[in-house]
């Protein structure tokens, strides 16, 4: 076993065949993460000291990166003592990972390629989780598939989850043509660091892509809730889409004060709004980047190029938390 330390001086004790994230989560600590294979980059840290292997394949990190000195934590085990320039996240420690039962309560269509999903949870059910996580929900074969909860939580049990079509996939197939209204499934979670942290006084800018305006529904609908010195003194969602009908939600309704810029891509020419990138439309707005913090969710080369973007343009380094939609084919 080998000892890693935080930046914040908080430490676990580590073995050389689980991940540095696990080990982490088995001593009470949570680590920043999303996706837990390697492929969306959240978890990454940089390696102040020690030695560190790979346990799984790496599909994030630059060259660059990787030769300062950054690793995965959900992709890297420690094989000495390690000392990472990271900090553990306190609250969602509280919260157990747990699998649990559930019904279909409901099936809508959003859009041609998006369908909202409500599960019923059993009447005697507990599932704490934090506006912007997400769970992995179970098919009868084993396999997984990620979905972020779109639903604040609270007195409703119902979990809302937002699904894009994906040709070809096996749970695609079973929720776009299978699927009925008290269907039995089961999901495992709250999973993920996607959620709110302090917010009195700032200006927040969320940027979502298609179905990555989920969590971002639950995080808004937290907002509206808060008030007073906690309150942030601005919101201002930037969402994005291909084609008018990808925006499927309307952020006004939530009842936050809101700053709406909607954004597509590959507008028509009746289209009077916003075009391009959410995160090449932000940079062409005023910021006060010394009291902005960004959430985004959405593609990973949307996530990757807003990070770098926004850091060059001078978001401060820690102010800026993500959730990428990772691929899959199924």
């Amino acid at each position: 076993m080998s000892n890693v330390k935080l930046s914040n001086g908080h430490q676990f004790e580590a073995a050389p065949d689980v991940s540095m994230l696990d080990a982490a989560r088995a001593s009470g600590l949570v680590l920043e993460h999303s996706c837990r294979n390697g492929r969306c980059g959240t978890c990454k840290a940089e390696v102040l000291s020690g030695t560190v292997i790979p346990i799984r394949p790496d599909l994030s990190l630059s060259a660059d990166e990787k030769s300062r000195g950054w690793v995965l934590t959900c992709a890297s085990a420690a094989v000495s003592e390690v000392v990472l320039n990271i900090e553990d996240l306190g609250l969602p420690a509280d919260i157990a990972v747990r699998t649990l039962p559930s019904r279909i309560a409901s099936l809508q269509r959003l859009s041609p390629d998006v369908l909202q999903i409500e599960l019923r949870l059993p009447p005697n059910a507990v599932f704490p989780y934090l506006p912007g996580q997400y769970i992995d929900v179970i098919a009868k074969d084993g396999q997984r598939r990620s979905y972020s909860l779109a639903s604040q939580g609270g007195a409703d049990k119902n979990l809302e989850l937002h699904v894009r079509e994906v040709p070809g996939g096996t749970l695609s197939g079973y929720w776009f043509n299978d699927a009925k209204v008290n269907d039995l499934l089961r999901f495992e979670g709250p999973r993920g660091t996607f959620f709110l942290r302090e917010s009195a006084g700032l200006d927040l800018i969320f940027l979502a892509t298609g179905t990555g305006i989920a969590p971002v529904k639950a995080m808004l609908a937290q907002l509206a809730q808060t008030s007073g010195a906690a309150a942030p003194r601005s919101v201002h969602l930037l969402w994005g889409g291909r084609h008018a009908s990808d925006l499927y939600w309307s952020p006004e309704s939530i009842g936050v004060g809101l700053q709406y810029t909607p954004v597509l891509s590959r507008a028509g020419s009746d289209w009077a709004g916003a075009r391009g990138h959410v995160q090449d439309v932000l940079l062409q707005t005023p910021c006060r980047w010394a009291t902005t913090v960004v959430y985004a969710c959405g593609s990973s080369a949307m996530i990757q190029s807003a990070r770098s973007a926004l850091a060059a343009a001078g978001l401060p380094a820690k102010r800026f938390f993500s959730d990428a939609f990772v691929s899959s084919s199924n």
